[in-house]
């Protein structure tokens, strides 16, 4: 759509995902279609106090670039890096960014942008952008989880994000999975999720395994070489028939089916959506990952969840966040 298609009486929704690196901004039509869609870098000086202005700077000047003088846009939504009191609009801390003490995010947005604003945590933001538009649609009940350098999640009941009473509902990543002698987790406790299910988490049991394996492996050179290995270097030898990776790849899915399988018996979820880097494995995960749901989960559950991959890939935050405007303001 081009500036000349507008109509002035089109009522657009922003949406806005903020990272440790870069902010994703996008316009949508009320009915969540595609306007326009940029990056902006993330600048982290002085405690990240120059984003909040940046931001509403970038928005208004494209909305001069495609609109002219009269703004279309009459909300936004805003997906943040750590844990929210949605009523309050306040991020507790984003670490990777340096806002903390309660930090008034939806207030400063808003004094930017000159439009309602809501705000979710950033996991959230994502399950929300599957729901409304990805591998979620139609369901209303649906677990998502996303596999990156961390485990995030966040847990749809009913059409809405479950926040729990202090916001951290949801944080499939710290059920605790290695009960003993378990890694460190960066949240302090050991043994989480997302120790072993993280892109990290895959690297480091491939390099604690190939440390004992007497076996070839093609993950020994890669490391001979270069000192290390990649997750997508264990799910490419797993998916050549790599005996070693293909006993990683099962590990994996048998840690990440069980911690569903136990959510899954108290949410019972239409829809279990699995997206991150990680996901890009493809079936070289989700066959076993499957495979292991079904060997853990409550027999009825299970027979009527599907797993699925995230389908929006880097967009579902911007996505999820035009939908909290559209759903959360008015």
């Amino acid at each position: 759509m081009n500036s000349g298609e507008n109509e002035m009486s089109e009522k657009w929704l922003a949406g806005i995902d903020i990272g440790g690196t870069s902010i994703k901004l996008a316009f949508f039509t009320e009915t969540g279609e595609l306007v326009h869609k940029w990056e902006i870098p993330t600048n982290k000086d002085n405690r990240g106090m120059a984003i909040i202005s940046e931001v509403g700077d970038s928005v208004q000047s494209k909305l001069i670039e495609l609109h002219g003088d009269v703004s279309p846009l009459v909300a936004a939504g805003v997906g943040a890096p750590g844990p929210v009191d949605t009523d309050k609009g306040l991020l507790f801390e984003a670490v990777n960014i340096g806002w903390q003490d309660n930090f008034p995010l939806r207030d400063l947005m808003q004094s930017a942008l000159n439009v309602p604003v809501a705000i979710d945590n950033d996991a959230n933001v994502a399950a929300l952008g599957e729901m409304w538009k990805g591998a979620g649609k139609g369901s209303k009940d649906l677990i998502c989880i996303t596999l990156g350098t961390g485990v995030g999640g966040g847990i749809i009941y009913k059409g809405d994000i479950v926040h729990g009473s202090k916001g951290a509902a949801g944080e499939v990543g710290h059920i605790t999975s290695v009960s003993n002698g378990g890694y460190m987790c960066n949240c302090g406790k050991t043994g989480c999720l997302e120790t072993v299910a993280s892109a990290t988490g895959v690297v480091r049991t491939a390099l604690d395994k190939l440390k004992v394996y007497d076996g070839e492996s093609l993950l020994k050179p890669i490391v001979e070489s270069s000192g290390t290995v990649t997750a997508k270097d264990v799910f490419d030898a797993a998916a050549k028939g790599d005996k070693l990776a293909n006993e990683i790849v099962e590990l994996l899915a048998d840690y990440l089916g069980i911690a569903l399988a136990n959510s899954s018996a108290i949410l019972n979820p239409e829809k279990i959506v699995i997206g991150g880097g990680v996901s890009k494995a493809g079936d070289i995960l989700l066959t076993p990952l499957r495979a292991k749901y079904k060997k853990y989960a409550f027999k009825p559950i299970a027979e009527n969840t599907e797993i699925l991959l995230a389908e929006l890939g880097n967009d579902a935050g911007i996505v999820g966040a035009a939908w909290l405007a559209a759903n959360k303001i008015g």
